[in-house]
């Protein structure tokens, strides 16, 4: 009986291991010689640049110092590295041979032309939102660069994650396909902006905290996350700034890198700006779309009548350092930090970001502070033109006594937590990379 028992479990697993390959099965689309560039129009491959930029897909498909969108640059999860691969027009190692359909199945469903399953690192549940239109014309711009042949890495991804067939287990639970619905009780800038964010420029990819498994709490969207170390703050009413995002500060800061009342960008934000919504073929409607969406989000315009009182208390503590001559960590602040970061009034001036109104110091963990502190800020980071020497050659107590001094005397939040355990592992993986 027991024999009998054993074998119709082997034979019921048996089944349901074949009838999910069976469910995880899709076809191969045929492979096609590469379009001639001159079968697309002008408008389309302009309009797919422009896509193209603001969805800041060459971050993702470009390895440092390699050839645009030739693949190779490592996308960390917690299960692995995942490389961005090729998507230029070479018919070996990139999408060359890939026809419209094969290209919007793997955008929207997240499938390659080969039938295996994406994993998804490559964001096809927000492209899932795009139009047709825009598929086709990011499909005319990518078909017309130039084909660059380029292996990338394995992935890191270990058995059995790295079953393909096993991705139809994650959609089944965590993906939706569908287009982008607009809300007819909001404006059109308004619906452009969320189309933007949601479906193109993926903000949720870095804004939204991820369960276990990898996938987006989508109840929580926007309420910030950690990416490769950095806190990507919330988008929402919970954004940590001390003074609210109005419109122009948010398209000044998302067009060129910084904001006067907000600082500078960094860290995973710097290639988003750089590399995508600063580039000059990316109109400023959309920017300023983006920008109407979220501002409404966190309803910065009900907080608007306290910018200016904010502000001003913040210029009052620009030099509050010069004060406290028998206060050691006031002391280190005024001859590490203060030259570069005191303004004098009224108001902050962009080179020179005031401590007292960035996010760094009012988030609820210090790990932005301190890894500006020991990284810097190079030429090629943050904003055009602004840059920050590293201090790593600080000591761990050292920078200890910059945050907790900046955290008390620039907020009114309490202190942060184990900031000794915390300056140290920001070291160690500083210095791993």
């Amino acid at each position: 009986m027991n024999r009998r028992i054993e074998v119709a479990i082997l034979a019921v697993g048996l089944l349901g291991i074949a009838g999910f390959m069976l469910l995880s099965w899709r076809p191969v689309i045929v492979a096609l010689e590469r379009p001639a560039p001159e079968s697309f129009s002008s408008e389309s491959i302009a309009r797919g640049e422009a896509l193209a930029a603001a969805g800041h897909c060459a971050s993702c498909h470009t390895r440092p110092g390699g050839p645009s969108y030739a693949g190779g640059y490592g996308v960390n999860t917690p299960f692995g590295i995942v490389y961005g691969t090729n998507i230029t027009p070479d018919p070996k190692t990139g999408i060359g041979t890939w026809s419209m359909e094969a290209f919007a199945r793997a955008m929207r469903e997240g499938v390659a032309r080969n039938g295996s399953h994406l994993f998804p690192a490559f964001p096809y549940n927000a492209y899932t939102k795009l139009t047709d239109g825009d598929l086709r014309a990011l499909y005319a711009y990518l078909m017309t660069r130039q084909p660059v042949s380029a292996t990338v890495p394995p992935n890191t991804v270990p058995f059995p994650l790295s079953v393909r067939a096993f991705q139809e287990g994650w959609k089944i639970h965590f993906f939706r396909s569908g287009r982008f619905q607009t809300n007819p009780a909001k404006s059109d800038e308004w619906n452009r902006g969320a189309y933007l964010a949601e479906a193109l420029s993926d903000c949720g990819g870095c804004h939204t905290p991820r369960n276990s498994l990898g996938a987006e709490k989508s109840r929580d969207a926007y309420a910030g996350a950690v990416v490769d170390g950095w806190i990507a703050p919330a988008l929402d009413q919970a954004n940590p700034s001390p003074l609210p995002w109005t419109q122009e500060d948010l398209f000044s800061f998302l067009r060129t890198g910084t904001s006067p009342m907000h600082g500078a960008a960094g860290g995973t934000m710097t290639p988003v700006i750089r590399d995508a919504l600063a580039l000059a073929v990316v109109p400023d409607s959309d920017v300023r779309a983006i920008a109407v969406y979220f501002t409404d989000m966190n309803h910065g315009a009900a907080r608007a009548s306290s910018v200016d009182a904010t502000a001003g208390e913040a210029i009052a503590t620009s030099d509050l350092a010069v004060g406290q001559p028998y206060d050691a960590d006031a002391e280190l602040y005024a001859s590490a930090c203060m030259s570069c970061h005191y303004n004098a009034g009224p108001a902050p001036l962009p080179a020179r970001p005031e401590l007292a109104l960035n996010s760094a110091l009012t988030l609820p963990e210090p790990t932005n502070f301190i890894r500006v502190v020991l990284r810097g800020v190079g030429s090629t980071d943050g904003a055009p033109g602004m840059a920050m020497p590293t201090y790593a050659s600080l000591t761990d107590g050292e920078i200890v006594s910059l945050a907790a001094y900046l955290r008390r005397t620039r907020t009114k939040l309490p202190p942060w937590n184990d900031l000794e355990k915390k300056a140290a592992a920001a070291r160690r993986e500083s210095a791993g990379h």
